[in-house]
């Protein structure tokens, strides 16, 4: 069993408004902690590496770098969150190109939104029967 029992969750959105809204969305669902929130690719591989997220939130349009920025960095790091993309970006070939490089999720802000409060909730569940 783990020490920490909640699933850590690492938001990069460039939206504040955005933002605060996952983040009092995450902050409701139980056995799950919003550790940061982070605005670029940097700060989203910089968090990634001192804090060790369970899963990543990842925005596409960051404010400096972007979310394939990103993606493409995990695949060559130690560490590796779950990662669930959320963007306004659903294009096809977007979903194809996330989905090459390993992402659980693909999820599209406007349409998919409220899919990820279950999406988390399972990764916890999992998390707690120690299947991370």
């Amino acid at each position: 069993m783990p020490n920490n029992p909640s699933l850590r969750v690492l938001l990069a959105e460039d939206s504040s408004l955005l933002a605060a809204r996952l983040a009092e969305l995450i902050r409701r669902l139980p056995d799950v902690d919003l550790i940061e929130t982070v605005d670029t690719e940097a700060g989203a591989l910089g968090s990634i590496a001192g804090s060790r997220p369970d899963v990543l939130i990842l925005d596409l349009h960051l404010r400096t770098g972007s979310g394939f920025g990103v993606l493409r960095s995990l695949a060559r790091a130690g560490h590796r969150p779950k990662v669930v993309v959320l963007t306004n970006f659903g294009l096809p070939e977007y979903r194809h190109e996330a989905e090459s490089l390993g992402v659980e999720a693909f999820l599209d802000k406007s349409r998919d939104y409220f899919r990820l409060p279950s999406l988390l909730r399972g990764f916890a569940r999992d998390r707690a029967a120690g299947d991370t």
